[in-house]
């Protein structure tokens, strides 16, 4: 009798070695197949009173990292492209890491690309910033000029609607861009939109925590990416996996006294081509004065 024991205590072992072993394939066929799939629609209402009675209502569709090829293809790609116009967004943004540095594209995959996002429909604009891995493509400026969006890398336009009411919308290119000083590249633009006196300013950038290397609060509405809010995330810990530049703002939203920051957790994957706790998404933003 006591040589049985320790086979049962053997098979129990194995058993429990075999349900661990299965767990974590079950896991990682569900983040890589199921997870990265699909398309959540993160609608959100903001509301601030400096904004101009003419753009109460106004959507913006914010899309960001669809990191092309990864795991997001041409199907994804038209797919998204249905459920944006299908929200009826006056502006549409998408705030970099269109294309993915570790990709190899053919002609084909690129005119493809731009074939169907030229179809994203918005009644006042459509806006792109690079990316930190747009900034490694040659082709990332060839795309954008031929997808219909305006580049609004270190740059701004201001939207004018029924008369005299405008809003000021900006963008900056990723920090990691050449060698320049990010704070000083902001702080000049800053002073350009000073001159223009608007009551409500957008800021749309790419890393996060570039934020605090310029004065935020001139901004009532910051928007932006690169952090996924965590590719991997985990009940109770939250995200595990962060890229450089998005360790401090990185979840969905952080109120920062005068301006609002929302983060998009973003359509692809980049490095890895997992995702737990976050599917594929873009947000929807309807902005109110009261």
């Amino acid at each position: 009798m006591e040589t049985k024991k320790p086979k049962r205590k053997f098979r129990l072992w194995i058993k429990l070695l075999v349900a661990f072993i299965l767990t974590i394939l079950i896991l990682l066929l569900y983040s890589r197949f199921i997870a990265t799939s699909g398309l959540v629609i993160k609608e959100y209402l903001v509301k601030d009173e400096n904004l101009p009675e003419a753009f109460y209502g106004l959507k913006i569709a914010h899309l960001s990292d669809i990191h092309y090829g990864q795991t997001t293809h041409i199907k994804e790609i038209k797919k998204i492209v249905q459920r944006v116009n299908e929200t009826e967004p006056d502006i549409i943004v998408i705030t970099g890491d269109l294309l993915d540095r570790d990709m190899t594209y053919s002609e084909e995959d690129l005119t493809s690309l731009e074939k169907e996002l030229s179809k994203l429909e918005a009644s006042l604009g459509k806006y792109i910033i690079m990316g930190n891995h747009d900034f490694t493509r040659d082709e990332y400026n060839t795309v954008i000029s031929n997808i219909g969006f305006t580049n609004l890398d270190d740059t701004y336009q201001i939207l004018y609607k029924e008369g005299m009411d405008s809003i000021l919308i900006a963008g900056v290119s990723t920090g990691q861009k050449g060698s320049g000083d990010f704070s000083s590249k902001v702080e000049d633009a800053l002073l350009k939109i000073e001159e223009t006196s608007s009551p409500y300013n957008i800021l749309i950038l790419h890393e996060p925590d570039y934020i605090e290397d310029f004065d935020a609060s001139k901004f009532q509405l910051i928007l932006a990416g690169h952090s996924h809010n965590g590719q991997v995330r985990f009940p109770f810990l939250g995200a595990v996996i962060l890229p450089p530049h998005a360790k401090k703002y990185y979840d969905n939203y952080y109120d920062l006294g005068k301006s609002k920051l929302y983060i998009s957790s973003g359509i692809g994957t980049s490095t890895i081509k997992f995702r737990f706790c976050n599917r594929p998404s873009f947000n929807l933003y309807r902005l109110v004065n009261q």
